[in-house]
């Protein structure tokens, strides 16, 4: 469906070096890349919608629908990048008591081989703010926004298994 694109499931693990080992062997362009780590923010309600962002201009993929997060900092924590990136692009602060871990996945898009840490997130403080131009919407399921990042199906697939959703995710 988006061609040059590889996707890789990762078992979560404590130690981000010890998951890359269990990666089963793949495009040997794609391991030989540097590997950009990014956390992501699942943000659900109680009523079941998670939120979705558009990608802003001048972004790869602008426009495509996906979790809000972003790149790992130097000497940054997969919690420590989705609490800075949540506060810069949305505006809220997380609290991690509220914050679970939940799953891993490689992806290697045409410009850059990403590792994505989602976080499912329960709770936060403030008022959601579009603050890089994006827009926001929370869903459901099947998502009504179009079109949707790469990187995001898999994360709607797995809130589908959860939830018993059977049919179109996206």
């Amino acid at each position: 469906m988006w061609a040059g694109m590889q996707q890789t499931r990762v078992p979560i693990v404590a130690d981000p070096d010890v998951h890359r080992e269990d990666l089963k062997s793949g495009d040997q362009k794609a391991e030989s890349r540097a590997l950009v780590h990014v956390a992501v923010g699942v943000l659900l309600r109680e009523d079941g919608a998670f939120l979705l962002t558009s990608r802003p201009s001048g972004k790869p993929y602008a426009g495509y629908w996906e979790f809000p997060g972003g790149k790992f900092e130097e000497g940054e924590s997969g919690e420590q990048a989705l609490c800075r990136e949540l506060k810069e692009e949305l505006g809220i602060l997380i609290d991690l008591k509220f914050t679970q871990m939940w799953q891993i996945q490689r992806v290697d898009y045409p410009h850059a081989l990403v590792e994505l840490h989602f976080y499912k997130v329960t709770a936060f403080v403030g008022t959601l703010q579009p603050l890089e131009g994006q827009e926001l919407a929370w869903s459901h399921l099947p998502v009504q926004v179009a079109p949707v990042l790469p990187g995001t199906v898999p994360v709607l697939e797995w809130l589908a298994l959860e939830r018993g959703h059977t049919g179109h995710t996206h």
